[in-house]
């Protein structure tokens, strides 16, 4: 990442829906001290040029494969399905993935061993998680368990791969219903789209397998709430968040914050947390 540098950090965003949008606007015109955007990338990259255009300088629109080449750092807000091509050119090259659709990196965890390889870094903001820092120190310890219990509005939930499998209707429920309970592996291949707050926890702690996780469809909700209760030998500790949905109900608002405050720690001259 250039450290010791005075050339910018150059970084590329890899979709541009709520989240990589509001990164890029971030980073226009110097706007996160030691970046600038280089480039992004889109499924429909005509869609975004009409704003794009407004920014100070107008980041080169490129194929995601071909991110990698004009950054330093590759930042990840595209659907999961697309992490693999975005990640492992960057990493490959010894650079730096910051990964927003975490629940990928359990069907590619080899993706931890290319960057091991080549000198890269996967980094994996907080998002629309509370106390990550608390988990990773626990986890330097022993930590005995691990639970989180998500609710969420119903229209944030729909069309969830796990819920289309089961044939579970949750349009027009008048009362909270829990809809999942399992382990953080089955959340995130059942509700790819809600759940990568759940592997970021267990990725923190004590993996995917041993991270508990119960999925509530409630519509007395308006917003994401995560509840997340740890026994460890260092402390037991309970946390409570609930989030603003953006524009797209799935995710919540400040997820978006989180990936802005992730890349402005990188040359901040006082960094605080973990």
């Amino acid at each position: 990442m250039k450290n010791g540098s005075s050339a910018a950090t150059r970084v590329a965003i890899a979709g541009l829906g709520p989240i990589g949008s509001r990164v890029a606007k971030a980073l226009d015109g110097g706007g996160i001290a030691g970046l600038e955007l280089a480039a992004v990338s889109a499924e429909n990259i005509k869609k975004h040029r009409p704003w794009l255009e407004q920014l100070g300088k107008m980041p080169a629109a490129l194929p995601i494969e071909a991110l990698a080449d004009a950054a330093d750092i590759v930042v990840e807000c595209a659907p999961s399905r697309l992490v693999r091509s975005i990640v492992a050119p960057a990493v490959s090259r010894g650079k730096t993935a910051v990964v927003l659709s975490v629940g990928a990196l359990l069907e590619n965890e080899d993706l931890i061993g290319l960057a091991k390889a080549h000198g890269g870094q996967i980094v994996v903001p907080t998002g629309a998680l509370i106390g990550l820092d608390a988990m990773t120190a626990a986890a330097e310890g022993t930590i005995h368990s691990v639970r989180m219990i998500t609710r969420k509005p119903v229209r944030g939930l729909i069309g969830a791969p796990y819920l289309v499998q089961h044939n579970i209707e949750i349009e027009g429920i008048s009362e909270p219903l829990r809809i999942f309970e399992g382990t953080a592996r089955e959340a995130a291949k059942g509700f790819p789209a809600n759940l990568n707050v759940a592997v970021a926890l267990s990725l923190a702690g004590i993996g995917a397998d041993r991270t508990m996780v119960e999925i509530w469809a409630d519509p007395t909700v308006t917003r994401n709430t995560h509840r997340i209760e740890v026994d460890s030998d260092s402390a037991r500790f309970s946390m409570v968040i609930e989030n603003i949905p953006s524009e797209n109900p799935k995710t919540g608002l400040i997820t978006a914050l989180s990936v802005i405050a992730c890349l402005r720690k990188l040359h901040a001259p006082l960094r605080i947390g973990t």
